[in-house]
């Protein structure tokens, strides 16, 4: 980033940058870049006992494969919920069931376990519109997953799903993000970052 520049103003620069690419991106695309990402998490999340994950969108990496695809590892697979108010996720238990939820996002149907939920589950996958070498995330700018992520069981791999050009060498950061301790890509498959 450079030296000066305000964060807060790169991140809505890029975040606009990313997205019109995202939506740009033919969807045939999307989907083999879906796949490639579903089999690197399959590996990456071998053993794993409970999962917290979220359902993409149609523009997202991973959709139409998450969360159906982490069902084969046999864990307890947590998706979010997102609050009426506030900025606060809960999670509930994955039944492979899913309703439109607050701004249109799908959400498990069944009971409500709550914010602190995530803390039991040894990974965390989240979404991102750009990850840095070094473990920066940049997500859409509400907080949602910043605070989840405080919340995180110490030494919780928390890994973030991009496409291949939104990994990047650098990103601007605030106090408040939460890095990432792995990413994956569709050519680059599951790949641990410094420090993670």
């Amino acid at each position: 980033m450079t030296p000066g520049r305000d964060p807060a103003a790169a991140k809505t620069t890029l975040r606009d940058r990313v997205l019109a690419a995202r939506r740009a991106r033919p969807p045939a695309e999307r989907t083999a870049d879906s796949a490639a990402i579903a089999t690197a998490l399959l590996e990456g999340l071998a053993g794993a006992r409970t999962i917290a994950a979220y359902v993409p969108e149609e523009t997202e990496p991973g959709h139409g494969r998450l969360p159906a695809v982490l069902t084969r590892l046999g864990a307890r697979v947590l998706l979010p919920v997102v609050a009426p108010r506030g900025r606060e996720l809960a999670w509930a238990v994955d039944s492979g069931r899913t309703v439109p939820g607050r701004f249109g996002l799908l959400e498990p149907v069944g009971p409500r376990l709550g914010a602190t939920a995530v803390g039991t589950a040894e990974v965390v996958v989240v979404p991102a519109l750009a990850v840095s070498r070094d473990g920066v995330r940049l997500g859409r700018g509400g907080g949602y997953y910043d605070r989840a992520l405080r919340l995180a069981r110490p030494g919780a791999v928390v890994v973030a799903l991009v496409f291949d050009e939104e990994f990047l060498d650098d990103l601007p950061s605030e106090p408040h993000d939460h890095r990432v301790t792995a990413v994956v890509t569709p050519s680059g498959g599951w790949q641990q970052l410094a420090g993670g």
